[in-house]
């Protein structure tokens, strides 16, 4: 089984984000979890999906209540 793994700009490409907002994200401990090898940060791309799916909502006020 191969996991598939991405750096910061990968990541960022397939969660249609800024790098600096993934990277902003990260620090402030919104962000999808990572793993920090050395000096580099790198995405599970199973960890962007569930991040995507931890945060789906059905309405504006709902996103506004979360």
């Amino acid at each position: 089984m191969t996991m598939e793994v991405l750096n910061r700009e990968g990541a960022a490409a397939y969660l249609k984000l800024a790098c600096n907002t993934l990277d902003k994200m990260r620090v402030a401990g919104r962000g999808p979890k990572y793993a920090k090898l050395g000096r580099s940060v790198r995405y599970r791309r199973a960890d962007l999906d569930e991040y995507l799916a931890r945060n789906l909502v059905a309405s504006t006020s709902e996103a506004q209540a979360a």
